[in-house]
């Protein structure tokens, strides 16, 4: 008897464009499903506990409402979709899928139950447009428009009496940056990188937490559980997207100029540092702005999704493309 095939391996992209999520098979590099309709806007794709997939949707021009897309992993279709009170700009899952949590375009952040559809829990966490989220345990790590970056303890916004205690909502609040976050990463043992487009470079020191901020040609590294600054690197471009090696001590960043700096994140560096030392070296097919960078869990594999409209598989050890995959149209702003 011949054994059964490997479980496949998928490469998801979707884009603003009404082009749907395109799902290609790793192995083979065929299309394997096309999940439709979906316009979606950076970090606004989550796989949930890999049952099934949440895309938010952004508004047609002029709109002021959004929706949820939920898909089954072998339907075409949408299966279900919800309605939030404003549009969701960005979306992630906690690892187990118990969770969903997005973003929105007032500056407010919607926690959901799975299991249920349950909105649990909605805060107004930001002045601004929520731009990007990132879970570390039981941390929520946000980014936004306002320039700031807030820490928010789930445990403590899940519990009632919790947060009647607190003196503030959040864990920590930094409001150093001038311009818009674009992206935020973390890290086994709580470190946090984070990117936006203010051009200055600055470190924060509050309640014993230590941040190195990520600003328009700056990448910056903080630690949570120890508040010690990793490092500070001067980058020859925006960076738009950040992802993480698993493996190693390196970051991958996506810049506006195609290129992925492969960059390391030692920790005896001074903070005020600014030299192109830590670039190790770039991955270079991209034409256009590096939107979205994906790891695998093995950190073998990096996924990157460009204004381009192109797909990049790549391999981490030799740095080269594996496979190339078109999303037929418009930008590819989400891959997975």
């Amino acid at each position: 008897m011949a054994p059964p095939p490997p479980p496949k391996k998928l490469v998801l992209a979707a884009s603003s464009a009404d082009a749907g999520v395109a799902a290609w098979d790793l192995r083979t590099g065929a299309e394997d499903i096309r999940l439709r309709p979906c316009a979606s806007r950076p970090r606004a794709l989550a796989s949930v506990g890999d049952r099934f997939l949440a895309a938010a949707q952004a508004p047609p021009p002029g709109g002021n409402s959004g929706t949820i897309h939920f898909y089954h992993w072998d339907k075409p279709q949408v299966a279900v979709k919800s309605f939030p009170a404003e549009p969701i700009h960005v979306l992630i899952a906690d690892p187990e899928g118990t969770y969903l949590i997005g973003g929105g375009g007032k500056g407010n952040i919607y926690l959901w139950e799975v299991a249920s559809g349950e909105l649990l829990y909605t805060w107004h966490a930001h002045y601004r447009t929520v731009r990007c989220l990132a879970l570390y345990d039981y941390l929520l790590v946000s980014g936004s428009e306002d320039g700031s970056i807030r820490v928010w303890d789930l445990i403590t916004m899940l519990d009632e009496q919790s947060r009647l205690e607190a003196n503030t909502s959040y864990l920590y609040s930094f409001s150093q940056h001038a311009l818009p976050v674009t992206d935020i990463a973390c890290f086994l043992g709580g470190i946090v990188v984070s990117s936006s487009e203010d051009r200055t470079c600055k470190v924060r020191s509050t309640f014993g937490l230590h941040m190195l901020n990520i600003f328009l040609l700056f990448h910056q590294i903080w630690s949570l559980s120890e508040g010690r600054i990793l490092r500070s690197v001067l980058f020859p471009a925006i960076i738009d997207s950040v992802a993480l090696d698993p493996r190693s001590h390196i970051f991958y960043a996506g810049g506006r100029d195609g290129k992925i700096y492969v960059t390391a994140m030692g920790v005896d560096v001074n903070s005020h540092s600014s030299d192109d030392s830590s670039i190790l070296g770039a991955l270079d097919d991209h034409s256009k702005a590096v939107t979205s960078l994906a790891a695998s869990s093995d950190g073998l594999l990096l996924v990157s999704g460009s204004e381009d409209g192109n797909v990049r598989v790549w391999d981490t050890r030799s740095q080269q493309v594996t496979r190339k995959f078109k999303h037929s149209q418009g930008f590819a702003l989400n891959v997975m």
